[in-house]
């Protein structure tokens, strides 16, 4: 299987981590089991025949668009068939600015995005398929991103707010508990949290621990540290805990 990421242009950076391709050249089975990113995806099935999730021992079609929410609760998602997706990955606290229903309602789901998006969604689609080269389909979904993003003017007043908070939650030398973290920016703990719910679909506790659980993964997977070192620095009280 074939996996790569592309950077968004210089004004969609701030609310795209990056839109990736995933693609095989066979119809293949794939078994992955799904963490908590602390990210929402979109992903366009751009194949003749795209994969098909496998439930009971049954291939069940899926969506030409995926929406997949945060991922609270790990799961294991089967499928077959030949890959060929697009896909749109958002930073945690900004994929709500491209959405009219509350973020949250997405948590530990994969969804039709048609259903959401509608004709729109469905036009992009076909557009997609039809499209010669990466560089025209990825300049298909910026037109189309940012013509979403150009109705969500109500949604940018905290936006900053959350971003600098975020980014607060995931520095190795933060300690502060979410109450003296909210009282810093001059805001209640119960603002706060209503906050993250709107933009994020999580509460910052659980931010934190995702974040956390992310960076452990990384440092694992370099094999650099050992597990020890590794809990320590990212906050776990012990190897167990971690």
């Amino acid at each position: 299987m074939r996996y790569k990421e592309f950077s968004p242009n210089s004004f969609l950076k701030n609310y795209v981590q990056c839109y990736f391709v995933c693609e095989t050249d066979t119809a293949v089975f794939t078994e992955d089991k799904v963490f908590a990113s602390g990210s929402i995806e979109i992903m366009f099935n751009l194949g003749a025949d795209g994969p098909q999730q496998i439930k009971n021992g049954d291939l069940i079609k899926q969506p030409d668009i995926q929406l997949w929410g945060q991922t609270i609760h790990p799961f294991t998602f089967a499928s077959f068939g030949k890959h060929s997706m697009l896909g749109i990955r958002f930073f945690a606290h900004t994929a709500a600015c491209f959405f009219n229903e509350p973020i949250e309602q997405f948590n530990d789901q994969v969804i039709d995005y048609k259903d959401i998006a509608g004709r729109d969604a469905v036009l992009l689609h076909s557009k997609l398929v039809e499209a010669k080269s990466l560089d025209q389909r990825i300049q298909l979904v910026e037109a189309f991103l940012l013509q979403k993003l150009s109705l969500s003017a109500n949604k940018f007043s905290r936006l900053g707010l959350v971003n600098s908070i975020m980014n607060d939650l995931t520095r190795d030398d933060f300690f502060e508990n979410i109450n003296s973290a909210a009282s810093r920016y001059g805001i209640s703990s119960r603002y706060l949290q209503k906050v993250f719910l709107n933009y994020a679909g999580i509460t910052p506790n659980l931010f934190s621990k995702i974040a956390r659980f992310q960076k452990s993964l990384h440092l694992v997977a370099n094999k650099d540290l050992s597990l020890t070192t590794i809990a320590y620095q990212c906050g776990y009280f012990d190897q167990s805990h971690l």
